[in-house]
């Protein structure tokens, strides 16, 4: 439903006076009824009721009416009950905006319901007139057929009376205002029976009798102001000094009340004023009479406050440009007091010089210190007055201080003492500083204390601390460096450094080529721990030590790759004694570790660990040197994970062979009890047990062959073996590599024990079968093994600590004229001794002839990559084409074999020299 109000305090013809907003009260009223004809609504104001009571001399009553009387004292005790259907609050015609039901109604209204004369309008409907001399409390709208309608707006009106459809719907149709104003006539269904509504509104407004009762009415409430200030019991009781102040605001006194108060309150604070100047030169008693006047008068402003609570929430209230009493009453302070020159210069001294105290260790009031930074913040001049020169102070006193201490201080103790003064300041915010100076005071603390002499600490410090593994100054550098912009970048850049340096002396220094792993390995974990626990598992931090260990490593090309594969084999030869196999996997993994920094993003040497790796793993394997299968598998599951299947392949051909070895065994023994052990008893009557390990020759190390004389039994099983063998496998060629063979015999000494020996220990030992005493060109003529061979095998059994042999003369050097003899002396507690083969060092030679195997592998990368590049490029110059080798390749190369590569290929006619500029190669397609 469209509708256009009428506004309150619109002036109604007919009225003796105008309603204002404040005079007038709204009434909503629901209409119940039957179904019926002819009767009307009268509304008269509480005169016209009296008028009409004295012409009639009795109640203005109907016989069938009856009447609901609601008496308030004031608009919040006065709460109508709330109804469904007909609810809506009186707005006004010109701004079409909903207006709040006006305060201080003194007023009384009456509502009847009565039979009236009716009368029909020119559509035929019937109207109904109201009295004119009640202000009106309805809106209009159009309906329908351009009639209007009424919606009652009242906020208390009760009418009772049987419902009808027609009611429950809502539908009443009031007829359009008269045309002199006076009544409003509408057609409106009403129930046969009329009960009338009486509500007695709210109690008159005093009438003032005098003109003006403001000085009369303003002296009690100056009388109470004053009581208050002085801390005296007022007079006039809270209750009346409220009604006092409610009706100088009913009575247009706002304004000359509100000015009164405040002179009232400015007079005092002048004179308190002079009182705290005038308190003696002391500093705390100055604070401490200051901070006893602001707490006094925040607790007079509050008593004030709750005399004059009409005037605040009224007259304050409603007029946007005027501060409340409590604003009021700060701005007065602020104006009078906290503005004064030298109230303000006096306390935020004293302040600052109770925290400067404070920092020296001094004791001091605190709760003082808090209540008037308190006061500032309320007063809204904190950052002005006191923060400004607050952190002036601080820095001036932290840059003398920095200055000092990190000149004379070692740097955990200076680090130690910046971290106490910013837990201090810290502290000193949370207690009684304003949160709105934690940033820019720790900001300065931070500048004057660390940013300023940053540089100087980390290079000073930094070092010692990581040499020293001390984790907790590591931590308070780490935390310290983290609070400034560039202190971790200044500190990652040092810790670099120092990684480098310190690597980089290991890895070059030769005689520490024996612990370089184990140094490495010890210096990793020290740095991931220190990474972990000091420097928060910084990305950062965490790549720089990558990248710092794949920096020294490579300084030495090709070396460190050879220690991690001959630690690798100490490992897994002994065992590593005492560790579980977790602990195996954890060094495992760390070994690994040093694997991938050896591959590195510039340089890759994988390829040399392949190659001594390799060569060691097949002497454990052949020589069952290796203390666990299980784990050399885990390390080569470990490297296939990190390498690929490629760079494995050849050592898993190694498990491989010894698998079908195992099988070819089991096969031969059949076969030798099934066909050939007729052939055995010609030379020995006791069986032998006879193995033999068939090696691919892709998946091996390279041996050297040596021709030795092997004694008739040994050879007729090593004939029996190749029968068998070419009966399975044709077309294939067998190599005895008696190098790698070992023997287990029985020896008859003092008592019988078993010698776990080599195959020319074991070709030695058998000659004395024969005689007691040989001398060491006669060994040598009978076995035909090589003479430094021979040299190591003698040492072994005569210079070792089970001395099998007996050397004359005595001594660790064999020479051609030694004689050596059988030692029956044996005392030895185990029945199985096994004795040791003297290693031979390797020499220069041995180790050239290694690094000329590993060229011979990488050659052919060597001469792919030239011909990738040749294919590209078609035409190139000599020192761009070694430029691109040099870029692409992933290991260390000389330009002098790059060259060689050249020439071979130009050989093969892959490539050629250009006719003109012989520096310049074609590719040949």
């Amino acid at each position: 439903m469209s509708s256009s109000s009428v506004p309150v305090n619109s002036f109604i013809p007919g009225t003796e006076t105008q309603h204002s907003s404040a005079d007038t009260q709204d009434f909503i009223m629901m209409i119940n009824g039957t179904s019926g004809t002819g009767k009307v609504f009268n509304i008269f104001s509480a005169s016209d009721l009296k008028k009409k009571s004295k012409s009639s001399g009795k109640e203005p009553v109907r016989k069938t009416s009856s009447s609901l009387l609601a008496e308030s004292k004031n608009l919040d005790e006065f709460k109508p009950p709330e109804t469904k259907r007909h609810r809506s609050s009186l707005s006004s015609a010109r701004t079409g905006s909903k207006a709040e039901p006006p305060k201080g109604i003194t007023s009384t209204s009456v509502v009847t319901m009565d039979e009236a004369p009716t009368q029909e309008n020119s559509d035929g409907d019937t109207t109904s007139s109201l009295n004119p001399s009640q202000p009106s409390n309805f809106s209009t709208s159009n309906h329908r057929s351009g009639k209007n309608t009424v919606r009652f707006t009242s906020p208390a009106a009760f009418l009772a009376g049987p419902s009808t459809a027609r009611e429950k719907s809502g539908q009443h149709r009031i007829g359009s205002p008269h045309k002199n104003g006076r009544s409003i006539v509408g057609d409106i269904t009403q129930p046969t029976t009329t009960k009338k509504l009486i509500i007695h509104g709210f109690k008159q407004r005093p009438l003032c009798k005098e003109k003006d009762p403001f000085e009369t009415k303003w002296q009690p409430l100056e009388e109470a102001v004053v009581s208050i200030q002085k801390k005296k019991k007022a007079e006039t009781s809270l209750e009346q000094l409220y009604e006092i102040v409610e009706f100088l605001c009913t009575n247009n006194s706002a304004v000359r009340m509100y000015k009164k108060l405040k002179m009232c309150i400015l007079s005092y604070i002048i004179e308190q004023l002079q009182i705290l100047l005038d308190v003696s030169d002391s500093t705390y008693l100055f604070l401490e009479n200051f901070n006893v006047l602001w707490l006094e008068y925040c607790e007079q402003l509050v008593n004030i406050r709750s005399v004059f609570l009409y005037l605040d929430r009224t007259f304050v209230l409603h007029n946007p440009t005027v501060v409340s009493l409590w604003d009021m009453g700060l701005e007065i302070f602020r104006d009078e007091v906290m503005d004064n020159e030298s109230v303000r210069k006096r306390s935020v001294d004293g302040l600052l010089k109770m925290i400067e105290q404070e920092r020296g260790g001094g004791q001091i009031d605190r709760l003082l210190i808090k209540s008037l930074l308190r006061m500032m913040t309320s007063l809204r001049v904190y950052a002005e007055v006191f923060e400004r020169k607050f952190l002036e102070t601080t820095c001036t006193l932290y840059e003398a201080e920095g200055r000092h201490l990190s000149q004379n201080l070692e740097v955990p103790i200076y680090l130690r003492h910046v971290k106490k003064r910013l837990e201090e300041e810290t502290n000193r915010v949370d207690y009684y500083l304003d949160f709105i100076t934690r940033k820019p005071l720790l900001a300065v603390t931070e500048r004057c204390l660390i940013s300023d002499y940053m540089d100087s600490f980390i290079n000073k410090g930094l070092d010692e601390m990581l040499r020293g593994n001390k984790c907790d100054d590591l931590s308070l550098m780490y935390n310290m460096v983290s609070r400034t912009k560039h202190g971790l970048h200044i500190l990652k850049n040092v810790f670099a450094s120092y990684v480098k340096k310190v690597g980089k002396a290991l890895v070059m220094d030769v005689n520490r080529d024996k612990t370089l792993v184990a140094d490495l390995l010890t210096m990793k974990r020290q740095l991931d721990n220190i990474v972990d626990s000091c420097f928060q598992r910084n990305e950062k931090f965490i790549q720089t030590e990558k990248d710092a260990f794949d920096y020294f490593i490579n300084t030495r090309p090709n070396k460190p790759a050879e220690l991690v594969a001959k630690f690798m084999d100490s490992k897994l030869r002994s065992g590593n004694k005492g560790a579980t196999e977790e602990e195996m996997e954890n060094l495992m993994d760390e070994v690994i570790v040093l694997f991938r920094f050896i591959q590195g993003k510039s340089v890759k040497c994988k390829d040399v660990f392949e190659a001594f790796y390799k060569k060691d793993l097949a002497k454990r394997l052949l020589l069952g040197k290796s203390a666990s299968v299980d784990a050399e598998k885990l390390m080569l599951s470990k490297l296939k994970q990190e390498c690929g299947a490629a760079f494995t392949t050849r050592l898993e051909g190694m498990f491989k062979d010894m698998e079908v070895s195992k099988d070819l065994g089991v096969s031969f023994k059949q076969y030798m009890e099934h066909g050939g052990r007729h052939r055995m008893l010609k030379h020995n009557t006791n069986q032998i047990e006879f193995n033999v390990n068939v090696l691919t020759m892709g998946h091996w190390p390279t041996y050297e062959y040596m021709e030795v004389a092997i004694p008739p039994n040994l050879a007729e099983y090593q004939e029996h073996f190749q029968n068998f063998y070419f009966s399975k496998h044709s077309g294939r060629k067998l190599q005895w590599q008696h190098s790698l063979a070992q023997l287990l015999l029985r020896a008859q000494f003092n008592v019988v024990k078993e010698l776990q020996v080599t195959m020319f220990q074991a070709l030695v030992l058998l000659l004395f079968n024969d005689k007691l005493e040989w001398t060491y060109e006669e060994i040598q003529i009978a076995t035909k093994i090589e003479k430094n061979e021979l040299e190591r095998t003698m040492q072994s059994l005569a210079c070792g600590k089970l001395r099998v042999l007996k050397k004359t003369p005595r001594g660790k050097d064999i020479k051609p004229s030694d004689l050596f003899a059988f030692n029956p002396e044996c005392n030895e507690k185990l029945y199985r001794i096994r004795i040791s083969q003297v290693q031979m060092k390797e020499t220069s030679v041995e180790r050239a002839q290694t690094e000329e195997e590993i060229f011979q592998d990488r050659q052919y990368q060597i001469d792919a990559a030239i011909v990738r590049i040749m294919k590209t490029r078609k035409s190139l110059a000599h020192q761009l084409l070694i430029s691109e080798l040099f870029n692409q390749l992933r290991f260390p190369v000389k330009p002098v074999d790059l060259k060689k590569r050249i020439e071979s290929l130009i050989e093969r006619e892959y490539m050629c020299r250009d006719k003109d500029d012989s520096n310049v190669y074609n590719y040949l397609a």
